[in-house]
Order: C-alpha cells, then sequence, then structure tokens
C-alpha cells in the first residue's frame, strides 16, 4: 500500500522563484517544509551543530550575540568548495532529522512539498516520490535577487550560482519542470502539477 503522503521536492536556483511556487501551493493547503529556512533555524538554535560550525569556521561563524554570521560564513565558503562540502555535510544530517519530524505530523494530507536548493532526483537516497525544478532565465534571477537582497552584489549572486547546480543539470533528474521566466503565468501550472499530484496520492 503506498505510503502517506506523498513527499513532492521543489527545487530551483537562486532567483528562480521556487519560493513564490511554494506559496501558490501554500495556498492550495499544501504543507510546505522549507528546508533553507529551517538550515538557518538549526544553526542558530541546534547547539550541536552551532558547536560543529565554529569548530570548522571559527568563533566569527557567530555574532556576538549568537546570530549566525551569514555574511561571514557566505564569503568563506562560497569561494572554497571543498569547506562548502563540509559545512554541507554537517548541516544536511540535522535538517533530515528535522523533516522526518515534521512529517510525522503531516500523515493525514494526500501531499506534502519540501522545499530545497540542493536535491537528489526522487529515490536518489531520499524519501521523495517526484521532483520539480523551477527555472528561470540567468539575468532575470540575477535582478530578482537584487531587488530581494539589497545587500548582496551581482558578483555575489554570480558566485552563489557558480557554486550550485545548473539547470541543465538539475533537468537531468527533474520530474516535472515549471518556467519561471516573465512571460510565462505560474498559477496555471502549478494547479496542473497540484491535480497531478492528488490524482496520484488517490492511488
Amino acid at each position: 500500500m503506498r505510503k502517506a503522503p506523498l513527499e513532492i521536492g521543489v527545487t530551483g536556483g537562486i532567483g528562480s522563484g521556487k519560493s513564490i511556487v511554494c506559496r501558490i501551493f501554500s495556498c492550495l493547503n499544501v504543507p510546505i517544509y522549507d528546508a533553507d529556512k529551517r538550515a538557518k533555524w538549526l544553526t542558530v538554535n541546534d547547539l550541536d551543530l552551532k558547536s560543529q560550525i565554529v569548530t570548522l569556521l571559527g568563533e566569527s561563524a557567530y555574532d556576538s550575540d549568537g546570530t549566525y554570521n551569514r555574511t561571514y560564513v557566505a564569503q568563506r565558503v562560497f569561494k572554497d568548495s571543498a569547506l562548502l562540502t563540509q559545512l554541507n555535510q554537517l548541516i544536511h544530517p540535522k535538517v533530515h532529522e528535522d523533516a522526518a519530524d515534521w512529517l510525522k505530523s503531516k500523515l493525514h494530507v494526500p501531499y506534502v512539498i519540501r522545499e530545497a536548493a540542493l536535491m537528489k532526483k526522487a529515490g536518489d537516497q531520499n524519501t521523495l516520490d517526484f521532483t520539480v525544478l523551477v527555472t528561470a532565465p540567468l539575468d532575470l534571477r540575477i535582478s530578482r535577487t537584487l531587488a530581494r537582497d539589497p545587500h548582496r552584489t551581482a558578483e555575489d549572486i554570480r558566485a552563489i550560482m557558480q557554486n550550485q547546480l545548473s539547470d541543465e543539470e538539475r533537468q537531468k533528474f527533474a520530474d516535472f519542470v515549471i518556467d519561471n521566466s516573465a512571460d510565462s503565468p505560474l498559477i496555471p501550472q502549478v494547479l496542473t502539477l497540484h491535480n497531478h499530484f492528488l490524482e496520484k496520492a488517490a492511488h
């Protein structure tokens, strides 16, 4: 018998609009687990993880009040892919545990969405049933991110993109693709997928 609920992964590079897509799903009463936001919460509130990050990156990884120093960390890891990998190896297991706990309270719904910038294809060492990729042209992604994060520069954003998978690489494992370019309405695309997932969950 099929497990309940279905787990749908939504991913995309910085500025692609995956969070907007997830907000539309949320308006359809679909529970959303935002892995990136939860990771940020865990870096401050999980004392074991916090200690591991300080060991890896030094005391400057946190401000004097205990706040995670994202600017410092980003400057360190996005110019050093090996260090970024090490940091991810600390954070991802914690997020995985947190997501598993979250899912236990959602067993009554047809499907849930897990939003994350980093994601493997469904079933590849994960519990996902399908993955959805949100795409947009590179220039549009940069302009969106600049508008959202004015403290970042275009150079900062390109550095982040260089450490993320390209859309072409992501498409190799995506089951569905949502086009979030300026001339492609999002809501009809999301509604089509929503109905598809409801149908799948019913069987």
